[in-house]
């Protein structure tokens, strides 16, 4: 930076001493600050001292934009589709040499890669910036506490880092492993007025002077956001965590009234039993798996008989389980509490033939 020099005083001697400023901060020495400095010369005429000579110099720090915004964390948000509130989280920080407002505003990425590798391939609804409260709740965690932004940050000081987050809900009916990208965007405005988003800043054109200029020093943050335009801005994502279940249904005759269970035939009075298999290829547990089986009226369900919760080898059943559901005419009825991501489970039951 070109230094605003005001000379006062003459000094006709080459002997001079000066006094070094220095940065009170790490973000550098606050904008608008005047320094100055004098020089003192003293002499003498035939052994004689004369009177001490001074100039002085000062100039106006100039003021440096410069700011910072980070995701939080290095892995995606998973979320599960219907989810309401899903949060990402992101840092902004000041590190200009003034206090500044910073206008906020969070979008979606419109296809391509997203933050963490996959495609984007869906948007959120209803997104919304807060920003972390200190004084309440939990610090460095979404919650009640925390305060929506609706436009801009206030009066953020030098050397000050901030937690924000995005949050927003979830669609419902989204494939395992669906991306929606988020950006957060953050533009430096003027400070100096409470509760007042300042005006928009530009950067100082041409030669250095003597007033407080402004320079851009901001880093090239996500797409379109190029370096030195006064914004910075980066990208999260989140993506669908869910379950994808697949049903199958198969039977064996486990008896007749005349082979018994030796090569037993399907006649009247042979004992059919039916398995319901489940199987979770998604990505996240299918939980309350509620299976319901109307039972043909060519036959008569066998009580007690209803097993949950078997195994599955190489696709087929094997007719296990622990005892369980109900059977309220027609129908069979059973819950499984989990599923987990690729696992299987089973509903078991047997049944006469009429």
């Amino acid at each position: 930076m070109t230094s605003k020099l005001t000379y006062m005083g003459v000094i006709g001697l080459a002997a001079l001493s000066s006094v070094a400023a220095t940065p009170a901060f790490a973000a550098g020495t606050t904008a608008g600050t005047t320094i100055t400095n004098t020089a003192t010369v003293d002499y003498q005429v035939g052994g004689v001292a004369q009177g001490q000579q001074t100039a002085s110099n000062n100039f106006t720090v100039d003021r440096r934009i410069n700011l910072l915004v980070e995701e939080v964390g290095t892995v995606t948000t998973n979320v599960v589709p219907g989810q309401a509130n899903a949060v990402t989280t992101f840092q902004l920080t000041n590190s200009s040499n003034e206090t500044l407002d910073f206008a906020l505003v969070a979008s979606q990425i419109a296809g391509g890669t997203a933050a963490h590798g996959g495609t984007d391939t869906f948007n959120v609804n209803n997104v919304r910036i807060y920003r972390d409260n200190t004084a309440t709740g939990t610090v460095g965690s979404w919650d009640a506490g925390d305060t929506l932004i609706t436009s801009y940050i206030d009066e953020l000081v030098v050397d000050t880092a901030i937690r924000l987050f995005v949050v927003a809900d979830i669609p419902a009916a989204l494939a395992n492993n669906a991306v929606a990208g988020v950006t957060l965007r953050a533009t430096a405005r003027e400070g100096g007025l409470v509760g007042t988003q300042g005006a928009a800043i530009t950067e100082t054109t041409g030669a250095n002077t003597a007033g407080k200029d402004t320079v851009f020093a901001d880093i090239a943050g996500v797409t379109g956001d190029a370096a030195r335009d006064g914004s910075h801005s980066d990208n999260d994502d989140y993506t669908v965590q869910t379950a994808t279940l697949a049903v199958t249904k198969t039977s064996r005759v486990i008896s007749d009234p005349f082979n018994n269970t030796t090569n037993p035939k399907l006649i009247p009075g042979a004992v059919v039993e039916y398995c319901i298999a489940v199987t979770n290829s998604g990505g996240a547990a299918a939980t309350s798996v509620a299976i319901n089986d109307p039972v043909p009226g060519q036959l008569t369900f066998n009580a007690g008989t209803i097993l949950l919760g078997g195994t599955v080898t190489s696709g087929t059943c094997d007719f296990n389980g622990t005892a369980g559901g109900s059977y309220a005419a027609p129908n069979v009825s059973g819950t499984i509490a989990s599923i987990a991501a690729g696992a299987s489970s089973t509903l078991v039951f047997r049944a006469t033939v009429n």
